[in-house]
């Protein structure tokens, strides 16, 4: 069984698959540096879902900024990575604002009230989330096809190349509905290693109320969102608190653990991406090189195939709960 690396990028318009695959790729390889682990990736492959919803992508070699297709966040090594970071006033913030939006925008049920905030902030703000929700349909070569569907799909298609090796799935921003959504709806027999969200939208009650009425309704099933059930080792949560997106940066109470027990584990970290001295604590690039990922990912990369008897008895262990 080999280890494969799987990364699933965020919204918005990107650069290349090549380009983007190589950065991620790069960032991945500066943590574990930084962590003094000169050590080789496994295998790694991005699925790259922008160019469905957008004809060309991001252009680095353009330098007019009102281009549509310019490019800023590149990749930059960054100039200094902290570990235990304090943000204690801010996470008490957080925290409060956690519970009351719970208990404003959500209802017992897990539908949404004041759907009319979201619907609005979503279309003003996060085109591509609003394309994935509402199923946008698209022409293509004159065939109506659907926005979701076809990222789903494809998401699907690649994870099912690797249905036989042991994943290690990193999911980004809205990425990481992507990816639960293919774990829970799509693909819910397909078996994770290790489950890595990073600046993830999905403690939004919106989005949460989202995944529960798709529930519902393919699943028959109105109980409390779950670990998706492929997930095997461990869910690991990566949150910069000052990234807007990841402003329910806390995912361990909204998730309840799956049948092979495992549910979200949080990590408050530093995102260090800035480039012209600008900040962008949400970006790819920072979380894929802090060292609370980087331990994660080499733990991974260290760990050795279970041998016989250990498998026998994982196999009888799940007979007799299921």
């Amino acid at each position: 069984m080999a280890k494969i690396i799987i990364g699933i990028h965020g919204l918005g318009n990107k650069p290349s698959k090549e380009i983007l695959q190589d950065w991620w790729k790069k960032s991945m390889i500066e943590g574990l540096r930084n962590i003094d682990e000169d050590i080789e990736l496994p295998v790694f492959e991005l699925i790259y879902w922008a160019d469905i919803l957008n004809e060309k992508p991001l252009d680095a070699t353009i330098s007019d900024k009102k281009h549509p297709l310019y490019l800023n966040d590149i990749y930059v090594p960054g100039k200094e990575t902290k570990s235990n970071v304090n943000h204690e006033w801010r996470k008490k913030i957080l925290d409060w604002y956690d519970e009351a939006a719970d208990k404003i925008f959500l209802n017992e049920d897990m539908s949404i009230n004041y759907s009319f905030i979201s619907d609005t902030v979503i279309h003003h703000y996060f085109e591509d989330l609003e394309a994935y929700y509402l199923n946008n349909k698209l022409d293509t070569n004159g065939t109506a096809l659907f926005a979701r569907d076809l990222i789903r799909n494809k998401v699907t298609q690649i994870l099912k190349k690797y249905k036989n090796d042991d994943i290690f799935l990193i999911a980004h921003s809205m990425g990481s509905i992507i990816a639960y959504d293919v774990l829970t709806f799509n693909l819910p027999g397909l078996k994770i290693n290790t489950f890595s969200t990073i600046g993830s939208p999905l403690g939004i009650p919106f989005v949460r109320s989202k995944i529960a009425q798709e529930k519902k309704v393919v699943l028959n099933d109105d109980n409390k969102l779950k670990t998706p059930p492929g997930v095997q080792k461990r869910w690991c949560n990566f949150s910069d608190l000052e990234d807007v997106v990841a402003i329910n940066y806390s995912l361990k109470n909204d998730f309840d653990k799956n049948k092979s027990g495992i549910k979200a584990v949080d990590f408050i970290v530093n995102n260090n991406y800035e480039i012209n001295n600008e900040k962008n604590p949400h970006k790819s690039f920072g979380y894929l090189r802090t060292p609370e990922f980087s331990n994660v990912l080499l733990d991974f990369i260290q760990q050795k195939g279970k041998g016989f008897l250990q498998k026998l008895k994982d196999f009888f262990i799940n007979k007799l709960t299921m």
